[in-house]
């Protein structure tokens, strides 16, 4: 564990949120997590209390790591408090970049100068959302990936102003969490979700094409080139609408039409076919 880091508030309790805060807690750091709403706070708290079990049954968490994380986590709805003496902030909350700005703001306000201001995101300028702060050297990328507590990769995203102290203590915090992190500089898409979301999107033009069933599509990723996933299929784990907002963001910014949205994937979301949490996407959830 990094000797400048010992507590991280995550803001944020959603899936990334939870996730980002399970993975903290095992590596050893007291993790508080904070939401404006408490039930989504209370819903955090079982998922990383089932996922640990899970995990101890699995034989991948002993059951002393499980009571150690479980008692390193605090919930709290009040930001201010939450981040009282914090020596990062991870911000994990909707894709949305006025919405990040303000969280930024209040961390700021709230953190003591040197503390990094990370913020998890898929494919949202780093530099916009530390635009508004007083000292933007602080703020990075740290793009986790669903589901948090089983995939090793985090990509971390720097800035034309982040410091390298920044850089530094974001390495050591993610390699302290057991992942494996990759560095790459603030563009639309980055690295990660770039290469993605240009698969995924041409998957789906197939489909409406006719070209093959949304089974074989992934069938042909899966065994031709080793993917665990087929691309549609993980479109239904990350979640039709983000797929959107992440497509509808790189298309804005690099105007580029080989990331426009293709008409199934806006109709999808239109008829509220999200993926696994809505339990209808390309695929049938039960």
């Amino acid at each position: 564990m990094p000797d400048s880091v010992k507590t991280i508030v995550v803001v944020g309790s959603g899936t990334m949120g939870s996730g980002i805060a399970h993975v903290a807690a095992l590596a050893g750091f007291k993790v508080r997590v904070t939401d404006e709403m408490p039930h989504i706070l209370e819903k955090a708290k079982k998922s990383i209390e089932a996922n640990l079990a899970t995990g101890v049954e699995k034989g991948k968490v002993t059951k002393e790591q499980k009571t150690k994380a479980l008692a390193n986590l605090s919930f709290d709805s009040d930001l201010q408090a939450a981040a009282d003496g914090a020596d990062m902030a991870i911000e994990a909350i909707v894709e949305d970049i006025h919405d990040k700005q303000i969280v930024a703001e209040l961390l700021e306000r709230y953190l003591d100068t040197e503390v990094v201001i990370a913020t998890n995101t898929s494919s949202l300028s780093i530099a916009e959302i530390g635009s508004m702060i007083v000292h933007p050297e602080r703020v990075i990328g740290m793009h986790f990936f669903n589901p948090v507590h089983i995939m090793p990769l985090v990509e971390i995203i720097t800035h034309p102003r982040s410091s390298d102290e920044a850089l530094e203590t974001t390495l050591a915090v993610t390699k302290a969490m057991g992942k494996e992190p990759i560095v790459v500089k603030d563009s639309p898409g980055f690295a990660s979700s770039r290469l993605g979301i240009a698969l995924g999107l041409e998957a789906m033009r197939m489909l409406e094409d006719g070209v093959a069933s949304a089974e074989d599509i992934d069938k042909a990723m899966e065994l031709g080139y080793r993917h665990p996933m087929g691309p549609l299929r993980l479109t239904d784990l990350v979640g039709l609408d983000v797929r959107l907002a992440i497509a509808e963001s790189l298309k804005a910014a690099t105007g580029s039409d080989r990331f426009a949205p293709p008409a199934i994937l806006k109709q999808k979301v239109a008829a509220g076919e999200l993926g696994k949490k809505s339990g209808q996407g390309f695929y049938t959830w039960t």
